[in-house]
């Protein structure tokens, strides 16, 4: 796995013979109730990013660890920079990338972010920019519950706090969507966790990972510009 942030120019101008994917993690950082880390998104996203580069030839830039994020505010320590700055800033990011390399891939761990990435990637394409965004779409709790806990036991055990898991709001999200929209998510959660986190473990996190980094690579080698080779 090749980390942009730890070359110099020269070797991205050497790498990107060979390999013109940049993969672009993005995240957020917010609370994902009282077990997980603030970087839970974030952590996905690199994970998934770094994972997807040792498979194609691809270079990871630094994650985007901030994100739209607004419905966790009434939950201290969430950072949120909206969707229109959400927006902006990745079209912006992937404008300054296709100067170096042929195809953007937004790796998006964030649910929140969905809409503006969206919005985003039309812009760009409509500009004539290679880029393509992606997500996990794992069955199971919303948010903070046994799927998120499983992903983060395989990829940071030590960051969770299994002692402090607790089952939050487990009705259905659609049920929950018009009062969380309105008042956010403290209104349908006290503790920040849409689902149970109960029964998460290292093993389920290592499959729904290993299953998700198929789909991705799947849909980049679909769509690399015919004319890398492999490194």
């Amino acid at each position: 796995m090749t980390a942009l942030a730890s070359l110099t120019w020269t070797d991205v101008a050497e790498r990107v013979r060979r390999s013109t994917v940049l993969a672009v993690p993005v995240g957020a950082t917010e609370q994902h109730g009282p077990h997980l880390p603030m970087s839970t998104d974030t952590d996905i996203a690199v994970a998934l990013a770094e994972r997807l580069a040792e498979q194609v030839p691809a270079v990871v830039s630094p994650a985007v660890a901030f994100g739209s994020s607004g419905e966790h505010q009434g939950f201290p320590g969430t950072l949120s920079i909206g969707q229109e700055a959400v927006e902006l800033l990745l079209t912006e990011l992937v404008r300054s990338a296709t100067e170096t390399f042929s195809l953007v891939v937004l790796v998006s761990a964030h649910g929140g972010n969905a809409q503006p990435v969206t919005r985003s990637v039309r812009r760009l394409r409509a500009e004539g920019r290679h880029v393509l965004a992606w997500g996990p779409h794992w069955d199971g709790d919303a948010h903070a519950g046994r799927t998120e806990t499983s992903v983060m036991l395989e990829l940071a055990p030590h960051a969770v706090r299994l002692e402090s898991a607790r089952a939050g709001n487990t009705a259905p999200v659609h049920t929950l969507l018009p009062r969380l929209q309105e008042s956010g998510l403290a209104a349908v959660t006290a503790n920040g966790v849409l689902g149970d986190p109960a029964g998460a473990s290292a093993d389920e996190g290592r499959r729904l990972l290993r299953q998700a980094v198929a789909e991705l690579v799947d849909l980049v080698a679909r769509h690399r510009p015919r004319t890398d080779t492999v490194s």
